[in-house]
């Protein structure tokens, strides 16, 4: 069945401490809106720039407003290998349902390296683990057949996000890796890829515009399962759309919660240091996309 993760943004105070009150009203808005699942401290989550004792109050507090209501996902990658594990079992101990891992970056791996490393934390992580390939931010891809024999060796690992903007290395990855294990899980990274994924054998999206626009997500997804095909070309041309959201800044992480301010989310645009806030020609763009979708008055 497919599906609409969001990789949720990090509400922070103006202290830049995690905001339980901007989490609340975040995580209340996606559950309404029906995305499928949450993923706390992916890349839109900020994850490169929280300290250690941050995620994990993060983490605890996500757990309980969250509550089961959807699956919660983790991002525990990270540079230091200890801290990856030591994470990804507090979070699992917490009450998540699974963790995600980017691998190391500064410095390509190989192949070879990258299957140990993800042996070794598939031994040492007692859930489920995905695979988080992100090549724009690694600075190199995680390759198929690495994928292929990491799926056949480890039962605990259970899919993987390809955040990649085209769908060759993700259409290789379904023709791989589904033959070997057809309950693996193979989501996008970018929201425009959602009905592609689906349509070619994959999972659905991991997609941060779902942040701002649960309800047309969840919408998208109903349309393709029930393969009404008018409902999911409307839906894709107005993501085609709303992905200009993702270019009004860079990095885009403030943007998204600037945009949610303006939808009424009560979610503070305060962003990690020193990712920049936005200026009011930027403001005034992102309303101008919005109020063109129909979003805002």
């Amino acid at each position: 069945m497919a599906k609409y993760i969001t990789p949720a943004v990090t509400p922070l105070t103006p202290s830049r401490e995690p905001d339980e009150q901007g989490m609340r009203a975040l995580y209340e808005h996606l559950i309404r809106g029906g995305v499928d699942g949450i993923l706390v401290l992916g890349s839109i989550g900020e994850f490169f720039a929280l300290p250690l004792e941050a995620k994990r109050t993060l983490i605890a507090k996500a757990v309980k407003i969250i509550g089961h209501r959807v699956p919660l996902l983790v991002g525990t990658g990270g540079m230091v290998y200890d801290e990856t594990v030591e994470l990804s079992v507090y979070a699992l101990e917490q009450g998540a349902d699974g963790v995600v891992i980017v691998p190391p970056y500064y410095f390509p791996l190989t192949g070879a390296s990258l299957e140990e490393y993800y042996d070794s934390l598939c031994a040492a992580i007692p859930g489920k683990v995905y695979l988080y390939n992100f090549p724009d931010r690694t600075g190199y891809e995680i390759p198929v057949e690495t994928v292929v024999r990491l799926a056949g060796k480890h039962k605990n690992l259970v899919g993987i996000k390809d955040t990649i903007s085209g769908m060759d290395h993700t259409r290789e990855l379904i023709k791989a890796v589904k033959p070997v294990r057809p309950d693996f899980e193979i989501y996008s990274g970018f929201d425009d890829n959602f009905a592609h994924n689906v349509l070619s054998g994959g999972d659905g999206c991991i997609g941060g515009l779902s942040n701002l626009v649960p309800e047309l997500c969840h919408e998208w997804v109903c349309a393709v399962t029930e393969g009404d095909w008018k409902k999911t070309c409307d839906c894709q041309q107005k993501i085609n759309r709303l992905m200009s959201v993702y270019g009004v800044g860079t990095p885009f992480v403030p943007y998204i919660k600037c945009a949610l301010g303006i939808r009424g989310i009560r979610v503070d645009a305060q962003a990690t240091f020193p990712l920049p806030g936005a200026s009011a020609e930027q403001y005034e763009a992102l309303t101008n996309i919005l109020r063109q979708e129909n979003l805002i008055q």
